[in-house]
């Protein structure tokens, strides 16, 4: 089966994505940000190896906007945390499947397929990041895994990557390149 690489994106509009960094640049500088660097990022790792999925919020309109390019399959993250929403894009992906966000500058097609290798031999893998989350969380066969699986973690916080390593309770856990994303104007590249 084709692995799938699922990004986490948001419609680009003030207020509503990268709130953190608006805060410090301003919402509509953030979203101006935000919208080219998931264009950067599309460019840097479409690649023939793997499928390139965007998982888009607000649903609808995600599924139907025109700002990113219309080659990339969408599929609606639906409610809940972000634990919810990446476990339902993992399950539907069913096979090996790396879910990543778009704020993370570092991201290289290399980076991906360093992690989809891991997959060969590990049941996940997460990319960390310096703040105690991660870029990156891929499983092997997302089919398999529990609606809960990411249930209990403190999202956005120092234990983010070690309570989804607890919560999923896989035996053999990868962990690849630790990359920055970015939440702050501290974080700009």
């Amino acid at each position: 089966m084709r692995p799938t690489l699922v990004i986490m994106v948001k419609v680009p509009r003030p207020g509503r994505v990268k709130t953190r960094l608006g805060r410090d640049i301003g919402m509509t500088t953030a979203a101006w940000w935000f919208r080219h660097q998931v264009r950067r990022l599309l460019r840097r790792i479409e690649d023939p190896r793997w499928d390139t999925v965007l998982a888009v919020a607000p649903d609808a309109e995600g599924l139907q906007s025109r700002v990113w390019p219309a080659r990339f399959t969408r599929w609606a993250q639906g409610r809940g945390t972000l634990g919810d929403r990446m476990i339902r894009m993992m399950r539907q992906a069913g096979g090996p499947v790396c879910v990543i966000g778009a704020d993370i500058p570092g991201v290289t097609r290399q980076r991906v397929a360093e992690a989809f290798a891991a997959l060969g031999h590990h049941d996940a893998v997460f990319g960390p990041a310096p703040d105690g989350g991660y870029w990156l969380i891929g499983v092997k066969t997302g089919s398999k895994l529990g609606k809960n699986a990411l249930d209990g973690v403190r999202w956005s916080t120092e234990h983010a990557l070690a309570d989804s390593r607890a919560a999923m309770d896989l035996p053999r856990v990868a962990v690849v390149q630790t990359l920055a994303d970015v939440d702050t104007a501290y974080d700009l590249p």
